[in-house]
């Protein structure tokens, strides 16, 4: 077990000696704080600083600001892990590199034709986001291939007389018709390519060997657009790591699990969801830890620029390959996460009607809420926290910065005055209602319109905002048990260090279940084995195997994936679709079952480091007046870090960190457990 110390403050746990006995640092990159947590032989030391532009630099002042605490020297580090948003901003931000995509002839449209579902169903006006590549910059090949066999073979002087005007591109995406059942004629352009060309080649039968060929090209066109710009990346991090003595970064993938620097320039899109993927898995692990041993949750992450949500059924984290990013279908296995605009950073306005309305928009870190005293003017949801009372004048983001209550008293009043309120603490009380609003709908988004009762799960909040907002979320829900960890404002950061090692792959194997032959399926999982144990840092033996099937009944368009044991029993396996879709959908059919696409998962297991929490009394700060649910309250203040295990303290009540501020409402109390996570439950003590 180690103690915890958060950098900045004087914790109750007494701080000791640094050791060299494989200290390890894990930093996760968020719209408004880089989080970082350092992890020696005794102490889990956590600390925030402002994220940069560009990212590497906070990232590494981060690391030193937290070694310089622990008094370690960078170069005694063992392990470097690491959550980034390059991939997902240079998609949102529209700043990824200059591609080129090589396509079937006839088929140059397929990004712009897309499906045919709308953005918005009864906005005539909503437009489609546009494609990464235009319509210029895509090039048609006299090549065909079905899902049977090459039909015609492509020409290496047609690939040729490319070469001179790809030349002109950062990267180039190559998608074939059926190349995910016939590569050939793709591995032979992509020869030609690599040979030729001193850019990135982004071929769909190595990057998404299934298929559906919007969704192939898309997420081949996705990596090859994000390649460059990891790569730069990456370079300048791991330059960076070496000046100061610090080992190679892995980096959190979408999925879950963690990937050396290598992987990841060369699979850049399996990084588009690093950040809070990083999240749910720090969730999963303090959630199902012996202390809390809560298995089914809904995880709940409020940073400063958006919320993130995911579902851990059973301690197990979900996942999907379906998710769209920015507007772009994105096919590789990612952990299942609804992210929504609100966060401590989203700004308040009022609509062309009138009505107030909160976010997508942020003011970030620079330069931040009116309250972090940079001469903003945004009224933001901390303002509307610090107005409330919830966040208080003493409050000390990161143990440095101080607040101004006045410049969030200001923005409130014009915010007011704009939406007709009558006062800047009304403001304040709608912005908070709308933001919580907004995340309530990311909630239902993963457990109603998923097939689950939210009320059967806990809420585990966590993120810089998380805690202010939770309990507030949980009464709409009617969800009865929340958890708050210790560290919940550098959880997502935490869960790198919780993280396992992981690599997937996956290939469409279309045929009914009827017809399949078991043999035929064992040689393809073993091939996808073999795949998946060869990316691995460890030997085969030592990386645990998970086989997937993802099917259908035969006629429906979309899947539902479900494990499968080894050796392949059919039986079982329909057996457990016919389960699946009854969760998923209250109903099961009569007709044949058809295997569409087979995956293997290959993880090398981490046992996630523990925390011990002996404070040896409770701090309490005063009190203060909150407002909450349109009523005053005269509200006692505690130091988060600083109330003895097994105290039980009733709502109202406000817990204040540097990571974060928790608001315990009236008709809630919680319990603090030997790890330090506080759960709360619903009514009197």
């Amino acid at each position: 077990m180690i103690g915890i110390v958060t950098v900045g403050t004087e914790d109750q746990t007494p701080k000791v000696n640094p050791t060299t006995d494989s200290p390890r640092v894990a930093v996760d990159v968020g719209g408004t704080f880089t989080d970082v947590v350092l992890l020696t032989a005794d102490d889990l030391l956590t600390t925030k600083v402002p994220s940069t532009t560009p990212q590497h630099e906070g990232v590494l002042s981060g690391i030193i600001a937290a070694c310089e605490q622990a008094a370690i020297p960078p170069d005694s580090i063992d392990l470097f892990v690491h959550a980034t948003t390059v991939s997902v901003n240079a998609l949102l931000e529209g700043t990824g590199a200059k591609t080129a995509l090589l396509t079937t002839e006839g088929f140059r449209d397929i990004l712009e034709i897309g499906r045919q579902n709308r953005p918005s169903l009864y906005d005539f006006s909503a437009e489609k986001t546009p494609p990464l590549v235009p319509r210029k910059a895509r090039y048609e090949l006299s090549e065909r291939a079905t899902p049977s066999g090459i039909v015609k073979s492509i020409s290496d002087d047609d690939v040729e007389s490319l070469i001179s005007t790809l030349s002109d591109f950062d990267s180039v995406a190559v998608s074939f018709l059926h190349s995910y059942a016939q590569p050939e004629n793709e591995q032979r352009a992509a020869e030609i390519l690599r040979e030729r060309l001193s850019i990135p080649v982004s071929v769909s039968h190595e990057v998404l060997p299934e298929f559906r060929e919007y969704e192939r090209t898309s997420t081949t066109v996705v990596d090859a657009t994000l390649r460059p710009v990891i790569e730069s990346y990456l370079d300048k991090l791991v330059a960076g790591a070496k000046q100061l003595g610090l080992p190679e970064p892995v980096v959190m993938q979408s999925n879950g699990g963690v990937a050396g620097p290598e992987r990841i320039r060369n699979r850049p899109v399996t990084t588009v969801l690093s950040g809070p993927a990083a999240g749910v898995v720090g969730a999963r692990a303090t959630a199902t830890a012996a202390d809390n041993d809560v298995p089914d949750v809904v995880t709940f992450d409020m940073g400063g620029t958006s919320s993130d949500v995911g579902l851990v059924r059973e301690g197990t984290i979900s996942r999907r390959s379906d998710a769209t990013i920015a507007g772009y279908p994105v096919g590789v296995p990612m952990v299942d996460i609804e992210t929504v605009g609100s966060g401590g950073g989203s700004i308040g306005w009022v609509d062309d009607g009138g009505a107030l309305r909160v976010g997508p928009q942020s003011a970030g870190s620079d330069p931040g809420p009116a309250c972090y005293g940079n001469g903003s003017s945004h009224p933001t949801v901390t303002d509307a926290s610090v107005v409330l009372g919830y966040i208080g004048k003493n409050t000390a983001f990161g143990g440095e910065l101080s607040l101004d209550i006045e410049a969030a008293r200001d923005t409130m009043a014009q915010l007011a005055g704009d939406a007709g309120l009558d006062s800047p603490l009304a403001a304040a009380a709608g912005v908070y209602r709308v933001a919580n609003a907004t995340m309530m709908r990311a909630i239902r988004s993963v457990t109603v319109e998923r097939g689950h009762d939210p009320r059967s799960f806990g809420l585990i909040a966590f993120g810089g905002a998380g805690p202010l907002h939770a309990l507030a979320l949980a009464d709409s829900l009617e969800m009865d048990r929340v958890l708050l960890p210790l560290a919940g404002g550098v959880l997502s950061a935490y869960g790198l260090l919780a993280a396992n090692e992981k690599h997937d792959a996956t290939r469409t194997h279309r045929v009914r279940l009827s017809n399949a032959e078991r043999d035929q399926l064992e040689s393809r999982y073993t091939e996808l084995t073999r795949e998946v144990t060869a990316a691995a840092s460890k030997a085969a033996s030592e990386v645990n195997i998970d086989r997937t099937a993802s099917l259908r009944y035969v006629g429906q368009s979309f899947e539902l994936a479900v494990s499968v044991d080894e050796p392949v029993d059919v039986d079982r396996i329909t057996s457990r679709f016919s389960e699946a879709h009854q969760q998923a959908y209250g109903y099961t059919m009569d007709g044949e079952v058809e295997l569409v696409t087979i995956g293997v998962s290959g993880t090398v297991p981490n046992d996630p480091p523990s925390m011990s929490y002996s404070p040896d009394t409770t701090v309490k700060r005063g009190k203060r007046t909150i407002y909450y649910d349109g009523e005053e309250h005269k509200t006692p203040v505690y130091e988060r870090t600083a109330v003895k295990p097994e105290t039980t303290i009733q709502g109202p009540a406000i817990l204040e960190g540097t990571e974060s501020t928790t608001l315990l409402p009236p008709n809630w109390y919680g319990t603090v457990r030997s790890n330090g996570t506080i759960c709360c439950l619903r009514g009197e003590n």
